[in-house]
């Protein structure tokens, strides 16, 4: 997109439309995926959240991309498949920016099985069918092989080496950011005419009109829409009650990179006495690594954000430890989160018994006052389930709109791994912004009059994020305190002790954006817009 800056991605509902084709409520990967494929099919559309981007169950993440292996081996072919594809056109189409190939090995010792290593092995190459099928090329994601234990102490060099008999070397695909991802799809959506707020609480919705609350002014907002979607996760049923859920909490521990010195490849330690589970230690970008995941019932309420228990705490500490020389302890844990899958009941008719298997499927339910509810599914897929929910919900108000075009439509930042690779940009911006890295870099020179060497500087000691994306936050992408900008533009806040560091770089970037914006006649005094350009 070129020309003038345009307000987008704005906290609260000042000035926002009263009548549009869609309104689209949450703000995760599915909502924000929802808006654009609406926006790229020629629809006016209004998408909200209570919160803000990536508030809910999309930043709780592992950060991968799969490709539906675990789908396969339970028989579920089409949900496997669909994965595949997904994952393809994320990581080739959509967000090469986003994306990288992440190698990741399963150990063997001396008390594994014969034939948990023929399973193993042949998963490894189910999963490469599974590639083949949907058309990702291996320059993208290699095949798998076997390592002998001298090639699998090379690439994870922490693994306890004694009775270690080898392994298999695979590939899948991970994310930069899972917040990341969702923020540059709502500045896409933006991009293409979508009007994004975050603050704004839905009060009552049915098919053709929604209630609305400015959480930052508290005015009310009526919009008149041809159709609503509810893609608020975990919270559909608060939206419309006939959407039963049964929600599983997933949680990921935070370790400092050196707890596991020299492993730089993804290591998925089996969980004892079984043939298929499997705890993952994925290494970040960021010099930590990440463990998981659990999957435990939810009851009750859903809390805005989940807590980790510490028998699931524990649980990991315990299978990590025992394939690796050095023990965990709950002292080397620097952070930990976790995630609420929205579970589809199998009393609805659309999943079954096991929440392992309906956490991957997606449906589309329509209400009785005609709201279309998207739930279930997987971050890999949203794309899909966004298709799927704007298809139904054009189909049931007759809305004329054009094909759905997501499938070929770059995101913004997005090129091609070669052309990222040659640009002669900060590694850290082109990682997290692609093309748009020389915008974060450019934006935040014209606001706060710094020169790069301060833009680039960490913000804090150990914490690699910098003031130009902070200042990017704000002026570009509807950050509006400190806890948009540490925990989900930024993922400063996963860590704690981080997080207190980076408060005052914070402070200092929304600072900094006001007193600008208040020299400028007409602008926003406290830098509550983001624009795309």
């Amino acid at each position: 997109m070129t020309g003038a800056p345009t307000p987008r991605i704005t906290p609260g509902l000042a000035a926002a439309p009263t009548e549009v084709d869609l309104v689209v409520v949450g703000l995760g990967v599915t909502g924000a995926g929802v808006a654009l494929d609406a926006a790229t099919r020629g629809l006016s559309v209004l998408a909200v959240d209570a919160h803000d981007l990536a508030f809910g169950t999309s930043r709780w993440s592992s950060k991968l991309v799969h490709g539906g292996l675990r789908y396969l081996a339970n028989g579920q072919v089409g949900v496997a498949h669909e994965s595949a594809v997904e994952r393809g056109i994320l990581m080739e189409v959509t967000a090469p920016h986003l994306t990288r190939a992440m190698p990741y090995v399963v150990p063997f010792t001396s008390s594994t099985g014969r034939a948990q290593q023929l399973l193993t092995r042949a998963g490894m190459r189910a999963g490469d069918l599974l590639r083949r099928g949907a058309r990702t090329s291996a320059d993208t994601l290699p095949p798998p092989r076997r390592l002998s234990t001298t090639e699998l102490l090379a690439m994870a060099p922490p693994l306890r080496s004694a009775g270690l008999t080898g392994g298999t070397l695979s590939w899948d695909g991970q994310l930069e950011d899972d917040a990341r991802l969702v923020t540059t799809i709502a500045r896409t959506a933006a991009a293409h005419g979508a009007h994004v707020r975050t603050r704004a609480r839905v009060l009552s919705a049915t098919g053709t009109r929604v209630d609305l609350r400015d959480e930052l002014s508290g005015a009310t907002h009526t919009v008149a829409a041809r159709a609503v979607v509810n893609a608020t996760g975990v919270w559909a049923g608060d939206l419309v009650d006939e959407v039963r859920l049964r929600p599983s909490r997933g949680t990921h521990l935070v370790l400092r990179a050196e707890t596991l010195p020299g492993l730089t490849t993804a290591v998925f330690a089996p969980v004892p006495r079984s043939t298929s589970r499997f705890v993952m230690v994925l290494p970040q970008p960021d010099g930590t690594l990440y463990v998981g995941l659990t999957d435990e019932p939810v009851e009750g309420p859903m809390p805005d954000v989940p807590t980790p228990s510490e028998s699931e705490i524990g649980f990991l500490l315990d299978v990590v430890s025992a394939s690796f020389t050095r023990p965990l302890h709950r002292d080397d844990v620097i952070g930990a989160f976790a995630g609420l899958r929205p579970l589809l009941d199998a009393s609805t008719g659309a999943g079954e018994d096991a929440t392992a298997d309906l956490s991957r499927r997606h449906a589309v339910l329509t209400s009785r006052t005609g709201v279309v509810t998207i739930v279930g599914g997987k971050l890999t897929t949203y794309r899909r389930m966004a298709q799927d929910a704007v298809d139904a919900a054009t189909a049931a108000a007759g809305l004329t709109a054009r094909a759905c075009r997501t499938a070929t439509l770059p995101l913004l930042g997005a090129a091609p791994r070669a052309e990222l690779a040659a640009l002669e940009l900060p590694t850290r911006l082109v990682r997290r912004y692609g093309t748009d890295a020389a915008l974060v870099l450019s934006s935040a020179r014209e606001v706060t009059r710094l020169g790069d060497a301060e833009l680039l500087r960490p913000v804090a000691e150990g914490v690699p994020a910098t003031l130009a994306e902070l200042v990017f936050g704000i002026t570009h992408e509807g950050a509006a305190d400190v806890d948009d900008l540490l925990d989900r533009r930024t993922r400063i806040g996963l860590v704690p002790a981080d997080r207190e560091a980076a408060r005052a770089a914070a402070e200092h970037a929304l600072a900094l954006v006001r007193s600008h914006a208040g020299s400028r006649p007409g602008q926003p005094p406290s830098g509550s817009s983001a624009t795309v350009s």
